[in-house]
């Protein structure tokens, strides 16, 4: 009987945060860097063997589970995942660069002459820009959940689709403007 009832408590329980959670997907940041860890661990043999160790003792499944419940809804309402943040280098095709998350943006600093570039997103204008150099530009504006407002020049503004026929349009628009300023 107990368990019965702990059963159907624990369904209720999910029904209702199904309801009330609808459209927080989230990044899923822990179990992103748990699986980004596990590639990194050694050879493809020896990243399997911890695959499999991680399913049969459940880490995978409480790193999915602390998403699901915690950290995604804390995104959610507040706009940032706690897991997010933190530095991390990548090597590049022309040297190494560290990025480090502060949970409103970027810094890109190239470890091989120290440049840096800052990528900040305004929630309010859901706006992603870069500064470089002291100076700041716009690098797009989300209009909608398919559409995106991109620069085409000085000052002029163009929205294209999120989709590959809106990436190859702005591809021509973008080689135009390149060969106009020759």
């Amino acid at each position: 009987m107990k368990k019965r009832f702990l059963t159907h408590a624990l369904a209720i329980v999910l029904c209702g945060s199904m309801i009330t959670m609808t459209s927080c997907i989230g990044s899923f940041s822990l179990t992103n860097r748990l699986l980004g860890w596990n590639q990194h661990v050694g050879n493809k043999f020896v990243n399997e063997l911890v695959f499999f160790a991680f399913w049969i003792l459940p880490v995978y499944e409480v790193s999915c589970l602390a998403d699901v419940l915690v950290l995604n809804s804390i995104e959610f309402w507040s706009g940032s995942n706690p897991m997010a943040k933190g530095d991390k280098i990548i090597e590049g095709n022309d040297g190494k660069y560290l990025v480090k998350c502060d949970g409103k943006g970027y810094d890109v600093i190239s470890l091989n002459d120290n440049s840096s570039v800052r990528l900040d997103f305004d929630q309010d204008s859901q706006t992603w820009s870069y500064t470089a150099n002291g100076e700041t530009r716009e690098l797009f504006t989300f209009v909608d959940d398919t559409h995106v407002k991109m620069p085409v020049g000085n000052d002029c503004y163009q929205t294209f689709e999120l989709s590959d026929a809106g990436v190859y349009a702005y591809q021509q628009v973008a080689m135009q403007g390149n060969f106009a300023s020759r």
